[in-house]
Formats: structure tokens, C-alpha cells, sequence
């Protein structure tokens, strides 16, 4: 019998975070919950704890550590706060793979002090490689620990590349496009965010569904695809591909292309990747190719249009501490637009402003990043007021 998996969930409260804790649930046999994290939600975080028992909990909102402690306090639950806690548990030698699933620039030090710490990564938050994926990739290496993707599209990318020793010549990056695909400028000037969380296929939560919406999203995964699978930006084409069914694939040099298809069903790439290198059966839904309405269709992104896309691979070309800079002026500008404070496309106007105003470091250190982050946050703060 496979030994049973002991995992990590960073961000076990959010979306990537209870669909892990339903994989787990669905596969007792091969995996437990180690050790569960969350920002605030310390009611759901209880619920979870209590349902599957792990080692321990950290609570990042530390306002919230006696709640979390009195509510648990019947239970052999160590229950930790702050996000410090949240790096320093990591380091449990209980724990086989971190299920990193926490929401922007805040997974990437918890996330590179699990692979120092021997820790496999189930990698969901794509903000890590975006803001320092030279420095993470080169952790991961160093510290012989594999990082096996959970995005959808990485997953896809990852099991075409399976078994294969041939080049890549380019790799196939799809999108749904979002809810504002085929929208002009004019009419995207006065979307509500109402409207740009109502995302067609995914259900997300709510950074990653306004990222989709303005196809920023696709911008960060191009980069977290970049560091990955180790190819230029250059070697990336991004296919909008309305349906959701064929989730990425890749172009070799004789020509063959192969693609990994599926329902859009997060379960499946999490549960590929905490079970790899075994495909474990589920009970999942199935692709019907009878019933799809349409058929598969697919289309070029409209980059004068959606510029976070155009905006994000230029950040890549740049390098150094430019994408690092990007990633913290958009987590500015959604957090903006989601408070009515700033309108859609002026989320690229402040991204661009927040790039070119971020000093540039050309080969940062983690120091330099971290500092790198708090920089373009405080350039992109101040400048969101004139919006």
C-alpha cells in the first residue's frame, strides 16, 4: 500500500484551498491534511480543522488567534498566528507537499522556505515565479525538490511534456477569455466589477477572476509557463480558447502538437499534481465531445484592447526585478477596482506607471525583491489616489 501523503495547505479557505481539502477527502487512502492555513477566515478555518484533524493550524490575522485557539481548544491542534507562523510551519518534518494556494505576492515566502526545508511544491499561486521565479527555480534545484504545477494550463503543459525528450519549439498557452472577450475599449471603460467577477467557466476567487477579466492573469501565467518549463517568453503563444476544454499544450520542433483536455474542474490538475506520479481514478465529470455547443474555437488575444497581457510579457523581456514590480502594481490595482476607487482599464494605466517609476534591478537578490515589492506597492498606493 502507497504511504499516505501528509499535506500543506497554504490558503486552505480559499477556492484552490477547499477543492484540495474535497481531492483529499475523495482519496483517504492516499492523502491527510498536515497542517492548514488561512488569512482571516478563521470560522471556516475551525470547520476544516475539525473535519480533518490536522497537526496544526496558522491564522495569519493574528486578531483573530483566540477565536481560532479557544474553538480548538478541545482538539490535538497546535494552532499558531501570523504570517511569520505561517513560514516558520513549513518546516514540520511531518510534512511531504505544500499545496501552495495562497493569493498573490504573499505565498512566495512561505513557498521558498518549504523548499528549502526538502518540502515538494503543488504550486497554485503563480505570483511566486512572477515576482522572483530565477530565485525560486533555483532554490527548488539546489534543494532537489520538485515543483509540479497546479494551474490548469501548467498541469496541461507539464503532462504534454511527459515522456518527451524533444525540443519544445513553442508552448500553446489557452484562455477563456474571460467575461469581456470581444468588448471594445469604449464599452470596457465602464464595466462594473459586479460583471468582471462573473467569470464563464471557473469559479475563482475574486483577485484571480478580476486577473482573468482583464487578462492579466494570462500575463502571470506566461511568466510562471517561463520559469517553469525554462523557455523564452518569446516561445509562448497565448490562444483564446472559449470553452475551457483544452487547457495548454505544446509545440515540438517536428511540427507534432500535443494538448491535455478535460472539464474546467480545478480537482483535476490539484489532484494530478499531489498524486503524481500516479493518475488516480475520480469520479469527476467527463468531456461529452457530442454535446459541446460550439465545438472547440480558438482566436488571438487582442493585446491594444487587453494590455495587462502586452504589459506582462514586456515585464518578462525586461527581467530583473520588472515583473516583481508589475505583480505588485496589479495586486494594487485590483484591490482598487474592487473598492470602486479606480475604473477597469485604468488598472493598466497604473501598472504601466508603477513599472516605469520602480527602480530597476537587473539581477535582484530575495532581499532585493522583497524590497523591490514594498517599493512598487508604495508607488502604486500613492499613485491610485489621482485615478
Amino acid at each position: 500500500m502507497d504511504k499516505i501523503r501528509h499535506i500543506a495547505i497554504l490558503g486552505s479557505t480559499g477556492s484552490i484551498g477547499t477543492q484540495t481539502l474535497d481531492v483529499i477527502e475523495r482519496n483517504p487512502q492516499r492523502f491527510a491534511a498536515e497542517v492548514l492555513t488561512a488569512g482571516s477566515n478563521w470560522e471556516l478555518l475551525v470547520q476544516q480543522a475539525v473535519k480533518f484533524q490536522p497537526n496544526a493550524v496558522v491564522i495569519a490575522d493574528e486578531t483573530k488567534y483566540a477565536q481560532t485557539r479557544d474553538a480548538l481548544k478541545d482538539y490535538p491542534i497546535k494552532v499558531f498566528a501570523g504570517t511569520d507562523a505561517i513560514s516558520q510551519v513549513m518546516e514540520f518534518e511531518s510534512i511531504d507537499i505544500v499545496v501552495a494556494a495562497l493569493v498573490g505576492y504573499a505565498g512566495l515566502l512561505p513557498t521558498i522556505n518549504a523548499i528549502r526545508h526538502g518540502k515538494a511544491i503543488a504550486l497554485a499561486n503563480k505570483e511566486t515565479l512572477v515576482a522572483a521565479g530565477s530565485i525560486v527555480t533555483a532554490e527548488a534545484v539546489k534543494n532537489r525538490v520538485p515543483i509540479l504545477p497546479v494551474d490548469s494550463e501548467h498541469s496541461a503543459i507539464f503532462q504534454s511534456l511527459i515522456g518527451e525528450q524533444g525540443d519544445i519549439e513553442k508552448i500553446l498557452l489557452t484562455a477563456s477569455g474571460g467575461p469581456f472577450r470581444g468588448m471594445s475599449k469604449e464599452n470596457l471603460s465602464t464595466v462594473t466589477k459586479e460583471a468582471a467577477l462573473h467569470h464563464p467557466n471557473w469559479n475563482m476567487g475574486a483577485k484571480v477572476t478580476i486577473d482573468s477579466a482583464s487578462m492579466m492573469n494570462k500575463g502571470l501565467e506566461t511568466i510562471e509557463a517561463m520559469h517553469l518549463f525554462q523557455v523564452p517568453i518569446d516561445k509562448i503563444e497565448v490562444l483564446i480558447h472559449p470553452q475551457s476544454i483544452i487547457h495548454s499544450g505544446v509545440q515540438f520542433v517536428d511540427g507534432s502538437v500535443k494538448v491535455q483536455m478535460g472539464m474546467p474542474d480545478m480537482r483535476l490538475p490539484i489532484q494530478f499534481a499531489i498524486g503524481y506520479p500516479d493518475r488516480l481514478a475520480s469520479d469527476f465529470p467527463r468531456v461529452d465531445f457530442f454535446s459541446l455547443p460550439h465545438g472547440l474555437t480558438f482566436e488571438k488575444p487582442d493585446l491594444q484592447t487587453f494590455r495587462n497581457l502586452a504589459i506582462a510579457m514586456d515585464s518578462a523581456r525586461k527581467g530583473g526585478n520588472a515583473p516583481c514590480a508589475m505583480n505588485a502594481a496589479n495586486e494594487v490595482a485590483v484591490k482598487r477596482f474592487l473598492q470602486d476607487k479606480i475604473g477597469f482599464l485604468q488598472m493598466s494605466d497604473l501598472i504601466e506607471d508603477v513599472i516605469a517609476k520602480t527602480p530597476f534591478v537587473a539581477s535582484p537578490t530575495l532581499d532585493d525583491i522583497i524590497e523591490t515589492h514594498k517599493e512598487a506597492t508604495k508607488i502604486a498606493e500613492a499613485s491610485a489616489e489621482n485615478y
